[in-house]
């Protein structure tokens, strides 16, 4: 059986996210890497809370440092086939659990993107949720109001990404559309439209100088590496570092990402990072694979025994 695993992007940050892996002794150098980086180490910020933890770059850091930290603990694990994905910033956490970045560069490209980001995109723009309408209708609104299509989660679920007014104006119209929900998210860059391309271009420039490696093997093979841009196999590096970079200012297709896992024969999907938005998202799209993401666990043994079951049905 092989597992899919999923990196979260932001908006789940909270106080546990590193309740599992704060004191095991494989995490600690991931730890002590973001330490310097945040100004103060990753585990005492989630604690103490609030909205600091949703700053972009602190948000982006801490998402990372929650993926590599609980791989690092699980991946010997698991000796089956493994596929990884990220969204958003969860795709560069995926390259660091793949094997294919280091975890101290992996941190660094974290704040090096999301300064990036923000000296790009400036105050007034966000992104807005909409859901439950037809895919080709949304887009219709989306382009009326002047935004971008950010992120496809589903056929009927999108992020858009524009000027906050324009969100706003956007959310009134889809929701007297029919839309089942279409709210401006409490984000504050408009993350993966063409408005951020300046950022593209800088972040490339960072990757390019970034030391690629080869990916170790776990269980048969090494592991599979989806593109969070489009799901298609990383097999090229420097491909896969492009997409990386355009996926900052390019629209990314997160259903294609889960058709991709489902078509290389997941049946056992593990969400790593804060929060369960892609567990939620997998378990909509795959409803006879199991599903966890790593906070619907109350203990690091209840997790590997699950992990442990899970190999053992291979």
């Amino acid at each position: 059986m092989s597992l899919a695993v999923l990196l979260s992007g932001q908006g789940g940050q909270d106080p546990a996210m590193f309740d599992l892996t704060a004191d095991h002794p494989a995490a600690q150098d991931i730890f002590a890497a973001a330490t310097p980086l945040l100004g103060a180490d990753p585990r005492d910020l989630a604690r103490t809370g609030g909205p600091a933890l949703h700053g972009n770059r602190t948000g982006q850091i801490l998402c990372c440092v929650a993926g590599l930290a609980a791989w690092t603990v699980l991946r010997d694990r698991y000796p089956g086939p493994v596929v990884l994905a990220g969204y958003s910033i969860g795709d560069l956490a995926a390259w660091g659990c793949a094997g294919r970045l280091s975890p101290a560069p992996v941190l660094h490209l974290a704040a090096a993107r999301a300064e990036a980001m923000d000296e790009a995109s400036g105050p007034g723009y966000g992104l807005a949720g909409l859901r439950g309408l037809p895919r080709a209708r949304v887009a219709a609104l989306v382009e009326e109001h002047g935004c971008h299509l950010a992120i496809l989660n589903a056929a009927d679920s999108v992020v858009a990404g524009g000027a906050v007014a324009a969100l706003e104006s956007l959310c009134v119209r889809a929701l007297a559309s029919g839309a089942a929900r279409a709210v401006v998210l409490p984000v504050h860059t408009p993350s993966h439209t063409p408005l951020l391309a300046a950022a593209s271009a800088r972040f490339a420039e960072d990757l390019a100088r970034t030391e690629i490696l080869t990916p170790p093997r776990l269980g048969p093979s090494p592991p599979r590496l989806l593109s969070g841009l489009d799901g298609a196999p990383v097999f090229d590096a420097a491909k896969g570092l492009d997409k990386l970079a355009a996926a900052i200012s390019r629209t990314i297709d997160w259903s294609a990402c889960l058709d991709g896992i489902r078509e290389a024969g997941a049946r056992a999907v593990l969400e790593l990072g804060p929060g369960h938005a892609l567990a939620t998202m997998a378990r909509e799209a795959m409803p006879h694979a199991a599903v966890h993401a790593v906070s619907d666990f109350r203990s690091l043994s209840g997790l590997t025994d699950w992990l442990a079951a899970k190999a053992g049905a291979n």
